[in-house]
């Protein structure tokens, strides 16, 4: 399994397979003082705006943007974003590899069945879309404008008259309607991101107004943004050969879009290519100007990682994200490197925090007592593993929202405090005099403490050594654990693991299956144990159900993988979510990491600051890169003739 993968926060919600860590979301730093001053104005000066939808030209204004970091960056006059290329040229082919394959073109169902491609989200618009340089902060696209209660009782999104779908038909309110209702019927992930958005409805010509379950959500007008529009009259009508379609079911029939692609060629499980749309619609919108340059998206799919990484550098494919460290450290000594032909580039993870871990399964009995999911941590020696394995490019995670302001640290005091005392007989008593640290190793006598600890902790939790097997002293039944992935070099890192706890007298061992059977057996959550990871926002929202809430324990496909069903986690959530200035968001952050932290529910594994890339030196960017964007690769990028002339074809 690669080292770390980097992810986003409304991506996550498409679901990957399980890896290690890194990502575009947010980080942390001096935020906090000189933000929640203007967030207390902002939400003061939605507080009086309160009620049911008012009459035409009446309450809340029409915004051209959301933010929840104060006022957007730019005004309804602006002509493009600050990190574009205005002038880029469109032009070219960029190609990608991708480790797995494809059975659907259908996004309603991605991840429920079968695996969706992976770029399918270009042919589709949001109601609302991103900036790169700013943190949470949305802009009309679809919606060319949206305003919302001063409560956050309901939002509504006011649609763009010359939003068109590839065949010339309008977007309607209609397609809104219907896009909610199907993505949050048939998708897990979308059902707990919107858990508290119960209708939506038509309240004009071309306006959707979401109704919400709840008051005070702040985040809900900008997670209901981000919804991929579909088209309701495509999905309703038939194909080719006269059969109905279905937008419960997969479907290779590539389906009608709005966005700046279309699919162009495919073969199914193997590659797929998209075009860009000449008469997009959108092409001149600022929020689109310098973007998408490249005339034709190619993506070819490999079943192993290393069969991936040598098509790479046999020019198969034009841009990788490296996600294994003994790859970064030694792999990338071939001659296209050394030529210039190919450029290794390191892009600043400003906007990402992350929970990268090995999570075990609470839902079979060996792992429900908290001491020995401790002791487990002790018996990961993860200064060897970085030594030995990783060339010591990584740090240890110490925090589910690792590289952000959200951390906790210390001991709590002020606000956090506060609301950790609030919820005082849910949660661990330890939270207010204990700080929480990972065990330490490194060394042979460091380990065999640690050891020996895990072995104290696993007898007080009733599991006793029979001759060299850990038994439940009870019951007598052995202590069994399974570990699954996709991905062969997984190994690499649990053997070492798998020793250690092979010294404690347990069952392990390790099990390698493709990556739609892995996909399948963890929505089902059968399994013992995986390498999971959580992408985090510096603004964490409705998000934290599906990651740590108690009803998402219960349902198939959420990401709360490790089972975590705690009133006091519950509680907190519920605090962060509700949160109605920065700074109360960022002191109940730190409470709920604090609390996950101290049940020990995964043994935390490791994080790097950057995105490693290499590229095939054919390619422009601006000289301004979006601060929150990293590589943003390819979507400000474009074709440069003249870099590609000397850089060649494939040798």
């Amino acid at each position: 399994m690669p080292d770390a993968k980097p992810v986003r926060k409304p991506e996550a919600l498409l679901s990957a397979p399980s890896a290690p860590a890194l990502g575009p979301v947010t980080r942390r730093g001096a935020l906090l003082g000189a933000v929640s001053a203007a967030l207390a104005g902002f939400w003061r000066a939605g507080a009086a705006q309160e009620g049911a939808p008012p009459p035409a030209g009446a309450g809340p204004q029409w915004r051209h943007a959301l933010s929840l970091m104060g006022q957007p960056k730019y005004g309804a006059d602006f002509t493009h974003f600050d990190y574009v290329n205005p002038a880029a040229p469109k032009a070219g082919v960029v190609r990608f590899g991708s480790q797995g394959g494809f059975d659907s073109f259908n996004l309603a169902v991605a991840g429920v069945k079968g695996e969706v491609e992976d770029r399918l989200t270009l042919i589709y618009d949001q109601l609302m879309e991103p900036s790169l340089d700013e943190v949470n902060t949305e802009y009309g696209l679809i919606a060319e404008a949206a305003r919302h209660a001063g409560d956050y009782s309901w939002a509504s999104y006011r649609l763009r008259p010359e939003a068109r779908w590839h065949d010339g038909r309008p977007v309607t309110v209609e397609d809104v309607i219907f896009s909610f209702e199907s993505l949050k019927k048939l998708s897990p992930q979308y059902a707990a991101y919107w858990r508290d958005v119960t209708a939506v409805e038509k309240t004009g010509p071309r306006e959707a107004t979401f109704r919400f379950a709840t008051t005070g959500n702040r985040e809900l007008p900008q997670i209901v943004g981000q919804l991929p529009v579909l088209p309701k009259h495509w999905w309703e009508g038939t194909d080719a050969s006269g059969r109905k379609r279905d937008i419960a079911a997969t479907t290779l029939e590539p389906p009608l879009g709005s966005g700046p692609y279309r699919i162009k060629a495919f073969d199914a499980g193997r590659w797929c290519e998209y075009e860009r749309v000449k008469d997009y619609w959108g092409e001149k919108l600022p929020i689109r100007v310098g973007m998408h340059n490249f005339d034709v998206v190619r993506v070819d799919y490999y079943r192993d990682i290393t069969v991936l990484f040598e098509a790479f550098k046999a020019d198969q494919f034009d841009f990788r994200t490296e996600n294994v460290a003994k790859n970064w450290a030694t792999g990338y000594d071939f001659p296209a490197v050394r030529e210039k032909r190919v450029i290794l580039e390191e892009f600043p993870q400003r906007s990402s925090g992350v929970m990268q871990a090995f999570v075990f399964n609470m839902r079979r009995p060996q792992f429900q007592d908290e001491r020995v999911r401790r002791a487990l941590n002790y018996a990961f020696d993860f200064e060897e593993v970085n030594r030995t394995l990783f060339f010591g490019q990584y740090k240890r995670i110490d925090s589910y929202f690792s590289g952000t302001e959200l951390a906790s640290s210390g001991l709590p005091h002020g606000l956090e405090k506060e609301i950790l005392e609030s919820v005082r007989d849910k949660v661990p008593a330890s939270v207010f005099t204990e700080v929480y640290k990972n065990p330490v190793a490194g060394s042979q006598e460091a380990f065999r403490a640690n050891l020996r600890e895990a072995h104290r902790l696993l007898g007080e939790a009733g599991w006793v050594l029979k001759g060299r097997n850990l038994v439940n002293s009870k019951t007598g039944a052995p202590f069994v654990i399974e570990f699954l992935s996709f991905d062969p070099s997984f190994e690499r890192y649990v053997l070492p693991y798998q020793n250690a706890l092979k010294r404690l007298g347990m069952n392990v061992n390790l099990r390698v299956v493709d990556a739609t059977q892995y996909q399948n057996r963890l929505r089902a959550f059968d399994f013992d144990a995986v390498t999971f990871l959580w992408p985090e926002s510096l603004s964490p929202g409705n998000e934290q159900w599906n990651f740590w809430g108690s009803e998402a324990a219960k349902r198939p496909g959420s990401m709360n993988v490790a089972g975590i069903s705690d009133p006091g986690v519950d509680a907190l959530i519920g605090k962060v979510v509700y949160a109605t200035t920065r700074e109360e968001l960022v002191a109940a952050t730190r409470a709920l990491d604090r609390v996950l932290l101290h049940h020990n529910y995964v043994v935390p594994q490791w994080t790097y600051n950057f995105q490693r890339t290499a590229r095939w030196n054919r390619f422009g960017r601006p000289q301004t890169m979006p601060e929150y964007g990293a590589a943003a690769f390819p979507t400000i990028w474009w074709w440069d003739a003249a870099l590609a002339a000397k850089t060649g074809g494939r040798r």
